[in-house]
């Protein structure tokens, strides 16, 4: 007749009388105790596997919620590289010069007249979506931009009511011609 493992162990020596007497008692005591109340009494290996179920549970959450949240990040990067692409208004070779500020550094681009009149006006924007590469959109799509990432846009012009107020009141100076060197 084969011999059980403890018997095994024990005659091969990895384990001694008193830790295989005292592991069986703790065995026929929850056996005992399953049949009395009906319940198991949890050991304490059952108590650290579950531990670790839970931290391993808790951790597979977290990586998830990351993934997640990189993929949606890609997602809205995408979409506003799209957008910057579709809508990207051509721009010829100008000899005006567009200033505006990005990080509080000071950048320019050429354009011609028309487009730096509506920048001005409001109706297009300065935005971009890699560095130092910058490209004009209409201000509705600059808006759009701007709900997915702010930081895109970068020179978007608003018009103010006291600025509509102060025009009204310096229209005498519109006889008056303005050098060119005042330009900005």
């Amino acid at each position: 007749m084969a011999l059980s493992l403890q018997e095994q162990l024990l005659k091969a020596g990895l384990a001694d009388k008193k830790k295989s007497k005292k592991i069986k008692q703790e065995k026929h005591k929850q056996v005992k105790a399953k049949q009395r109340n009906n319940q198991e009494i949890e050991s304490d290996s059952k108590k650290a596997a579950a531990a670790a179920l839970s931290a391993k549970q808790e951790k597979d959450r977290l990586l998830s919620q990351e993934q997640r949240n990189e993929r949606l990040r890609k997602e809205i990067i995408a979409q506003v590289v799209n957008l910057i692409k579709v809508n990207a208004q051509p721009r010829r070779k100008g000899d005006v010069v567009l200033n505006f500020t990005d990080n509080n550094l000071v950048k320019r681009m050429y354009v011609d007249k028309n487009m730096h009149k509506l920048v001005t006006q409001g109706r297009l924007s300065v935005v971009s979506c890699e560095s130092d590469v910058y490209e004009l959109v209409p201000t509705p799509v600059a808006d759009k931009i701007k709900e997915r990432a702010p930081e895109s846009v970068i020179y978007q012009a608003t018009e103010l009511p006291d600025d509509k107020e102060s025009t009204e009141d310096n229209d005498w100076y519109a006889d008056y011609d303005i050098p060119d060197d005042l330009t900005w």
